[in-house]
């Protein structure tokens, strides 16, 4: 699938930028337009969000693959890939299976393990709020916090919600094939060998998506790993601090 992209910079290295669940490119806009002022950044759309496709198959095969067909549209032979979350789980898996095309991988705020369920209280939100019946963003806001008291949260859920051409509102997002999907989404990674290149994984030191324990089983398949801990950041850490994000992220680029 040719996913939706924004370009940031017309010159240097390639960077691409991948979000995670219920998220879509201009979640990066901030950090790609810093970037862009030594590197060609391209945020992307995962498909079954923002303004990517929607289909019913969905793997970390599928956004690998989908990765790289971007690349060859692209005419870009390797690149440095960034990737958060579900996206850092498609970095890892894009590595793997195309470790020629991979210059640099930076992995953000999460392992290539098994997490247990933490977003059905989204999905119950996205299938069960009544959204062609608001008229307004505040009655997306108001609708949105019966789920999620955290208005940074509620926030970033809502860029999920569009206005409809004939009133009201509607999830933009394949909510339905990303919950068919989710096991697989919040599931582990079979790698069957090691990523040889350099890896950084930024983490938030206010998240518990990555502990020290899993730091040698990562270092097992990305022997080259580094880590580097942000600040007063939580799981959305380059949204959280995004200052000391990218001092962590540039020197490891260059």
């Amino acid at each position: 699938m040719l996913l939706n992209y924004k370009t940031y910079g017309d010159s240097g290295k390639a960077v691409f930028i991948l979000h995670g669940i219920f998220g879509m490119l201009d979640n990066w806009h901030l950090i790609a337009k810093a970037l862009s002022e030594t590197y060609r950044v391209f945020t992307l759309d995962a498909r079954n969000h923002g303004g990517s496709g929607h289909t019913d198959d969905m793997s970390y095969q599928l956004m690998a693959e989908d990765v790289i067909e971007l690349a060859d549209h692209l005419q870009i032979d390797s690149f440095i890939l960034i990737g958060h979350s579900m996206g850092g789980k498609t970095a890892m898996w894009t590595a793997h299976q195309f470790p020629d095309r991979i210059e640099k991988l930076v992995v953000v705020d999460i392992a290539p393990k098994a997490y247990k369920p933490g977003h059905q209280v989204y999905f119950n939100a996205f299938k069960n709020i009544a959204w062609e019946t608001l008229q307004s963003r505040k009655d997306v806001d108001d609708a949105l916090m019966v789920y999620e008291t955290d208005p940074g949260v509620r926030l970033f859920l809502a860029k999920n919600i569009e206005r409809r051409d004939g009133g009201g509102f509607m999830v933009k997002s394949n909510i339905e094939a990303l919950s068919k999907s989710y096991d697989e989404i919040i599931g582990p990674l079979d790698f069957s060998k090691p990523y040889s290149g350099p890896v950084l994984f930024i983490l938030g030191d206010r998240s518990n998506y990555l502990s020290e324990h899993d730091k040698p089983y990562i270092k097992t398949w990305f022997p080259k790993a580094e880590f580097a801990i942000v600040a007063d950041a939580g799981h959305w850490v380059h949204a959280d601090n995004p200052r000391e994000f990218l001092e962590k992220l540039k020197p490891f680029l260059v």
